[in-house]
């Protein structure tokens, strides 16, 4: 459902003037879609849409270069590199040990990323674990993990 969904969405802003999540809806709606706004504005997300001026009309659009989600910027790099003692993968569950009394400090910087397939994380004394929505998704995040504490 969510796959048509999100299809329905870029042959819909592609052939129309989509300026508001609610007529996004309303267009939905009229191909026998139901969504909540809750839903769109997720889609809206993941698809990488933004809101762009055309010929006057502010209406979504696919931007033009999506940020990958292991750009994370200066911030998380920091705190990772300054507490982050090791890490692993379980499947899809991605490990990560700090030095004692960071893992809080850790978790929160992971949960404020827009980590692709996390579906949450649980920060202990020295410990995060964080879950995944599957095993490549973990594997993903492990990798990125990696290359941003090299």
């Amino acid at each position: 459902m969510k796959s048509k969904r999100q299809t329905e969405i870029l042959r819909l802003i592609e052939t129309q003037t989509i300026e508001t999540q609610e007529q996004m809806l309303a267009a939905l709606q009229a191909c026998g879609i139901r969504a909540t706004q809750a839903t769109i504005s997720r889609d809206i997300k993941e698809l990488n849409l933004v809101k762009q001026q055309v010929q006057g009309v502010s209406k979504y659009v696919v931007a033009k270069e999506k940020q990958p989600h292991h750009n994370y910027g200066s911030r998380l790099k920091r705190i990772f590199k300054d507490s982050v003692v090791s890490f692993d993968i379980a499947q899809n569950i991605v490990v990560v040990k700090t030095m004692a009394g960071l893992a809080s400090a850790a978790g929160a910087a992971v949960d404020d990323m827009d980590v692709e397939g996390l579906v949450g994380s649980l920060a202990g004394d020295d410990t995060v674990v964080l879950i995944m929505r599957n095993n490549q998704m973990a594997d993903e995040f492990y990798r990125d993990l990696r290359s941003m504490l090299d």
